[in-house]
């Protein structure tokens, strides 16, 4: 499956900003989907995943309460709301399609090279 993330830009500490991956395939109702980011000199790390059905989520420690992952199956299209922006939010922000059916909670601890598909990665910069 074929991503396409969207939605990154400049904006201050404390707003909000909504990033969305598009999916190519129908079989994107199948997938497990997930958003990693990467900062400047840092790995990429986990930051909310969603099951297929949208069920169940699970998000990483640091933006709990402050980020919902979200998606509409009959757009091909999953959704990271983020709200209270901080600037240690700033980075390259990845879609990625886990496996059919993978649960939200297994994809927050999957290894990297388990996902079948990226997307190109979208910017945000968090900064006054």
């Amino acid at each position: 499956v074929q991503l396409q993330a969207s939605g990154g830009g400049l904006v201050q500490p404390g707003a909000s900003l909504r990033l969305s991956c598009a999916a190519s395939e129908r079989t994107f109702n199948t997938y497990g989907m997930s958003w990693f980011r990467q900062a400047p000199g840092k790995e990429r790390e986990f930051v909310a995943a969603i099951n297929w059905n949208g069920g169940t989520t699970s998000y990483a420690d640091s933006v709990k309460g402050r980020f919902t992952i979200s998606r509409d199956n009959a757009k091909n299209t999953v959704y990271l709301q983020m709200n209270s922006l901080k600037p240690e939010d700033t980075a390259i922000y990845y879609c990625a399609a886990a496996k059919p059916f993978a649960t939200a909670q297994a994809m927050g601890v999957m290894p990297l090279n388990s996902f079948a598909s990226w997307g190109q990665g979208t910017l945000v910069t968090v900064s006054s």
